[in-house]
């Protein structure tokens, strides 16, 4: 049975690949995106709720400060150990955030729908991470001033992000080495440079690395590790797939239907 097609209006009534897009394009589908429009309102009315529990201003600096330093430590630890962790996809009522959050986004990197993060899985992030550090150092007003720091920080991130997905090459050195170093992530090894602005984190903790020190492409680079193989044992995220892709998007063979799927063909498709 064929799903309806839920139309949208402006830019994003249609799909984006950001390969084929022009800066201007970018710009005109991120201001429309709805999670950019989310961060950017609750970030004004965290701050204008200040006004009910101020903050002394050295307070409040230091906590917009802190949430900005923390915040590529925090990316990094999610970004390694959750969304290219394995443990959400064998679990059946997770594997669905799994492959929303990331395992579609290695799946095919140049597809802008599914490059913004989802609210429901974004939102307690940026608080869990910002808002107490925040409270710390100015009580409410500072967890809100913090809070609102982080909310915009994401806004950032995530312009940046699409950003390295473009078809150009950055003049700037440190935009073409930032640029350099996520398109390693994502066409030749998952398994390092996880940071998008700030690689600071994988330097500490030795993920980061030059593609020439990895001469071999990792078999597992565009499916985080979900081959037929885990998909045999653990079904849902190929299941909500319609199988699973192999090879690179442009280049990719079909997706194969997992053994103990037994839907029909067309509606597996």
């Amino acid at each position: 049975m064929t799903k309806p097609v839920l139309r949208r209006p402006g830019i994003w009534s249609r799909a984006h690949y950001l390969d084929r897009m022009t800066f201007r394009e970018l710009v005109v589908a991120y201001f429309q995106h709805y999670t950019i429009r989310a961060y950017l309102a609750l970030a004004a009315v965290a701050l204008a709720a200040t006004a009910f529990v101020p903050p002394t201003p050295l307070r409040a600096l230091l906590a917009a400060l802190a949430a900005v330093l923390v915040y590529p430590l925090a990316w990094y630890l999610i970004h390694r150990f959750v969304l290219h962790g394995t443990w959400m996809l064998r679990i059946p009522q997770l594997a669905r955030t799994w492959k929303r959050i990331h395992y579609d986004h290695h799946q095919d990197p140049n597809h802008l729908e599914v490059l913004f993060g989802a609210l429901h899985t974004t939102l307690p992030t940026i608080a869990a991470a910002t808002a107490p550090i925040g409270w710390l150092i100015g009580g409410p007003g500072g967890a809100l001033v913090a809070l609102a720091a982080g909310l915009l920080t994401t806004c950032f991130y995530e312009f940046a992000h699409c950003v390295q997905h473009l078809s150009y090459k950055p003049r700037h050195p440190w935009l073409a080495e930032m640029k350099r170093r996520h398109m390693a992530h994502h066409f030749h090894d998952e398994t390092g440079n996880f940071g998008i602005t700030s690689f600071w984190p994988d330097r500490l903790f030795g993920t980061l690395y030059e593609r020439e020190d990895r001469p071999a492409k990792s078999p597992t680079v565009f499916n985080l590790g979900y081959t037929e193989e885990v998909a045999a044992r653990y079904p849902w995220v190929a299941q909500l797939s319609g199988g699973v892709a192999r090879g690179h998007p442009r280049r990719r063979v079909a997706p194969a239907a997992p053994a103990n799927d037994d839907r029909p063909a067309a509606d597996a498709a």
